[in-house]
């Protein structure tokens, strides 16, 4: 079972930075894509960002250059910097672990393909 746990959201304003975490447990950690997606008000869940088993990354356009995703995998640990927020990009923010050992694709924006999921954690921007 993993169970992952992010932190790090909050409420900044426009212009500013944050950084998230998303916390995993258990084994094969580094084997593993993770991924990013957020969820604002009244909308769906989208993909924001994803880093590979090999390292490679990959963002929607939306964030590219604004954002950067990363792993530790000696923590068990992977991050989303965040910069030059804007009020758009308010939302919750959930991590998740992608189904596929060792993918070697570097495409991992399809939802339905992570099987572990965090619980969300909070980004408001203000203008």
């Amino acid at each position: 079972q993993v169970q992952l746990v992010e932190s790090g959201g909050g409420l900044v304003q426009a212009g500013g930075s944050l950084r998230l975490s998303c916390a995993a447990s258990g084994r094969a950690f580094s084997n593993y894509a993770m991924g990013w997606f957020r969820q604002a008000p009244g909308k769906e869940r989208e993909y924001v960002a994803a880093v590979g088993w090999t390292y490679n990354t990959d963002y929607t356009d939306s964030v590219k250059g604004r954002f950067t995703i990363s792993r530790d995998n000696a923590k068990n640990t992977a991050y989303l910097q965040m910069n030059s927020l804007k009020p758009e990009d308010t939302a919750v923010y959930y991590c998740a672990r992608h189904s596929s050992y060792r993918r070697s694709s570097s495409y991992f924006r399809y939802e339905s393909d992570y099987d572990y999921w965090g619980q969300g954690t909070q980004v408001t921007v203000s203008s």
